[in-house]
């Protein structure tokens, strides 16, 4: 008998898209777009309609490089207008320190102190906007920060020039706008050859570094995780237990392969659940968000098929985390798998404790029966 599953999205289940996302016209590296630019201003408004609590965009999704001032104010105004009227929020306002060419050789690590000027005022520009549009968060995804020449940056100095433009950046926050955060997403590799700060963990490790670590925080995204061949639960878990999970980005890869980008759950569904399992049921209060790309071979309709496939997806993996919790079954073997934990006593005692090995050797934990479970539930045989 088939279940009954509630799909509609609500506004309480914070699911956010990436303006960029949606304007992504299926252009790559080998071919041209395959389908038609779409205005920022239109896609806020059709999330809206589906019920999307919020968007994330880089400032430049809005407001290309080079507008002028009245241009600029004329966008926001605009924008700000149709999130009231349709009631969306911004809740990400980062910039693309990437695309433009002054970007070629990085933006905060270049060797040129210049560029790097030029990208923390990019950054400061982003907040400024975020700010008046009410958003409280710029994530900065460098993804010029790297190198393909090694000797071509000194690997010291580049996390030297990272750490002063990120407290160049929490300096401005605190003096203009206390009540706003940053945060770090790492990614491995591509465009450059090797990313600074690969994974969420590097990003942590650099964070406790600078000078207001209080003010950063990180925004894991499974495809980056998976690139790099690791458990993205485990990378974000490792950020909710530091406190630092300002967000996410969900999205679905194939491992060790090119950024992929591809719907959320597509690829890697036990992993994805247990992300969704992990936001579940932990503290965690930010958006859900989808950073991933309609397939090129999709139009306009197609995108906002995608959009809605996103969201379907969560909430039947959403559904399927009840159903893991009230399964008695596989609550017993829980049970019995964490009966085995105990806290640890003084290190004096276990200095002196005598552990009979054969006994603890013969020790076994039914693994296999929990994970075939798993696999049926997911498959809806349970």
């Amino acid at each position: 008998m088939s279940k009954s599953y509630s799909l509609k999205p609500k506004k309480s289940d914070r699911f956010s898209f990436g303006l960029w996302t949606i304007m992504n016209v299926g252009r790559d590296p080998f071919g041209e777009a395959t389908r038609p630019p779409i205005n920022p201003l239109d896609v806020i408004v059709e999330l809206a309609k589906r019920n999307v609590y919020s968007f994330e965009m880089h400032a430049e999704d809005l407001v290309p490089m080079g507008s002028s001032t009245r241009e600029r104010d004329r966008l926001v105004r605009e924008a700000k207008k149709r999130m009231k009227d349709y009631r969306i929020k911004c809740t990400n306002c980062g910039s693309n320190c990437f695309s433009h060419p002054v970007f070629k050789d990085g933006a905060l690590t270049s060797n040129d102190p210049d560029v790097r000027a030029f990208a923390v005022q990019r950054y400061i520009y982003a907040i400024d906007m975020g700010y008046e549009l009410g958003c409280r968060l710029c994530n900065l995804w460098w993804g010029r920060d790297g190198l393909e020449v090694e000797g071509s940056k000194d690997a010291r100095e580049a996390l030297k020039w990272l750490r002063e433009c990120c407290n160049l950046l929490t300096e401005y926050v605190l003096r203009n706008y206390p009540d706003y955060e940053l945060s770090i997403e790492a990614k491995p590799n591509e465009p450059r050859g090797d990313i600074f700060l690969p994974t969420t963990g590097h990003a942590l490790g650099f964070i406790a570094t600078l000078d207001h670590p209080e003010k950063w925080g990180v925004v894991p995204e499974l495809a980056h995780v998976r690139m790099a061949g690791l458990n993205s639960v485990h990378e974000v878990a490792q950020a909710l237990d530091a406190g630092k999970l300002s967000g996410i980005h969900l999205n679905s890869q194939k491992p060790l392969r090119y950024d992929q980008d591809i719907r959320f759950g597509t690829e890697d569904l036990k992993e994805s659940f247990f992300v969704v399992y992990l936001l579940e049921t932990s503290d965690y209060r930010g958006t859900k968000s989808f950073d991933c790309h309609p397939h090129r071979t999709e139009d306009r309709q197609g995108a906002w098929d995608f959009v809605a496939g996103n969201m379907r997806t969560y909430l039947l993996l959403k559904e399927k985390v009840k159903e893991y919790q009230q399964d008695t079954q596989i609550q017993r073997i829980l049970t019995r798998i964490r009966g085995a934990q105990k806290c640890l006593p003084a290190p004096e005692e276990i200095a002196s404790a005598k552990f009979d090995l054969d006994k603890l050797m013969a020790s076994r934990l039914p693994y296999e029966k929990l994970d075939q479970m798993i696999i049926e539930l997911l498959l809806g045989a349970r």
